[in-house]
């Protein structure tokens, strides 16, 4: 397993069952404030693919291969300059329980603090569904936890296993050809699960059959923090804007197609084994996505909610032009204006 890098700012390494297992953990900025993190750079080696480097670097690979358009991924090349997007705009949703940022394919966790001790916020790229097997939108919760799961495929899955030539059995079995890898929190919606995987290339993709799939080390860091009834918010914001001090900042990723959660009743929900559970969902519509915004409009909600009770003005010109690259690395848009009369309407 390889270790994760940790930066300064505000940082904390902070180790989870042995200390080949970190983790990155923010301390969660002050109120008025919704940026973590640093933009980086490091040199290739010659062994490594893009992949190895994001996995050190606690990203996944649509976060290293947008910011690296002109890299070849499986070859970057022997001291090649690789951009690390490792900035993060936090979502703008209540900073409670887990969020997953479907459109950024990146996991935000907001620990309860103890006492005396600061807010943190600690963050991992994940995998979502591929666009037949869509993860859904909503509110949800953690209904239960299992250690070395035994995955039981759906009848769907059998099927497209079985004309792709690649028959499953019924049951798979804790070990190296299970899919869920080592941990898996269910979550209250039928099939859905937050899971490790055999595959951590994949981390990072749209390939999953509706799961959350994470690194393994990942995973194993969250099954020790998050607990059974933690909330789980689901969304996709692939417009980010927030700020930074005086600094207004912009983080755009590319729109993806979602599903709408249904309705789920929370108090109702089971706390049946995992195991017993399957990793996909055949009751849900498959072909009905959510309506998807356009991205200049999310842009002008987002910045209305921004300066919403702080005063600012925003560079359309240069915000246009990170819509258009939403390479998802953050970048400065806008500024705080000391004039209260000069609103979030008039520019």
């Amino acid at each position: 397993m390889k270790n994760r890098g940790c930066r300064t700012a505000g940082i904390l390494a902070i180790a989870f069952m042995s200390a080949a297992v970190q983790a990155e953990v923010y301390e969660l900025p002050p109120d008025g404030n919704d940026v973590i993190g640093a933009v980086s750079t490091v040199r290739a080696r010659v062994e490594e693919t893009l992949l190895d480097i994001a996995r050190r670097h606690g990203l996944g690979y649509e976060d290293i291969v947008r910011a690296n358009p002109l890299v070849d991924p499986w070859l970057p090349g022997e001291n090649v300059e690789i951009l690390l997007p490792t900035r993060y705009v936090i979502p703008s949703v209540p900073r409670h329980g887990i969020v997953l940022n479907l459109a950024e394919y990146r996991m935000y966790y907001f620990p309860e603090p103890t006492a005396g001790s600061a807010p943190l916020v600690m963050t991992w790229p994940m995998s979502i569904g591929r666009m037949d097997w869509a993860t859904p939108l909503g509110m949800t919760r953690i209904t239960a936890k299992s250690k070395n799961p035994s995955w039981y495929p759906p009848e769907s899955v059998l099927a497209e296993h079985l004309a792709d030539g690649d028959p499953l059995p019924r049951v798979v079995p804790p070990g190296p050809k299970n899919p869920l890898g080592a941990h898996a929190m269910r979550l209250d919606l039928p099939g859905y699960l937050i899971h490790g995987t055999n595959r951590p290339a994949g981390v990072g993709m749209r390939v999953t059959h509706g799961c959350i799939r994470m690194y393994p080390e990942d995973i194993e860091y969250l099954f020790g923090l998050a607990g059974v009834n933690t909330p789980v918010r689901i969304i996709n914001e692939p417009v980010k804007i927030g700020w930074d001090d005086d600094e207004l900042v912009l983080e755009v990723h590319r729109t993806l197609e979602v599903l709408d959660l249904p309705e789920v009743d929370s108090e109702q929900g089971s706390v049946e084994a995992v195991e017993a559970v399957p990793a996909a969902t055949d009751g849900l519509p498959k072909d009905a996505p959510a309506p998807v915004k356009d991205a200049l409009t999310s842009l002008t909600e987002q910045f209305v909610v921004a300066t919403s009770s702080r005063p600012g003005e925003i560079d359309w010109e240069q915000a246009e032009l990170a819509l258009q690259q939403a390479n998802g690395v953050p970048a400065p848009v806008g500024r705080g204006i000391k004039n209260a009369a000069t609103s979030a309407a008039s520019h």
